[in-house]
């Protein structure tokens, strides 16, 4: 079957099967940025935007996003990489592994909750598994970045 996505702002047709995952759609495309890790839309890694909001692209039959827009970390680069800066600066950053999920989702926090709570910013991160801390680092960091973004 064909379908047609608009992905970071570029429209693209594909050729697809019923059953392909919107995650090994977008990594055949050169999407690299979008990681694989438990297949079972549990630990954030493949976290895409679908119309604005983050879902697990894993466990996300590809056919359900035609005629829709998708973004990427790499759509959201520049604000990824100031991201990034607030995680390095609180140790956060360790394998990286994770970060792309977060990036993604904090995105999308941040259009919904301009100066979210800690208990929203829970809500919103879990499934985003770091196999590298204990969160605490990450929470510093999303915190600064948000009080950033706001002054």
């Amino acid at each position: 079957m064909n379908i047609t996505i608009t992905i970071n702002g570029r429209e693209r047709s594909f050729d697809i099967r019923p059953a392909d995952m919107l995650a090994d759609v977008l990594r055949d495309a050169g999407f690299v940025e979008v990681k694989k890790g438990c297949d079972t839309g549990s630990c954030g890694v493949c976290t895409v935007l679908l119309d604005g909001t983050p879902i697990p692209s894993c466990s996300y039959f590809a056919a359900r996003a035609d005629g829709h827009e998708v973004t990427t970390v790499g759509g959201l680069a520049s604000e990824a990489a100031e991201l990034a800066e607030y995680l390095v600066a609180e140790g956060a950053d360790q394998c990286g592994f994770c970060a792309p999920g977060f990036a993604i989702t904090v995105h999308a926090m941040k259009k919904e909750f301009p100066s979210p709570t800690d208990e929203q910013i829970r809500h919103y991160l879990a499934g985003n598994l770091c196999r590298c801390s204990g969160y605490e680092g990450q929470m510093r960091a999303i915190k600064r970045y948000l009080e950033a973004s706001n002054a």
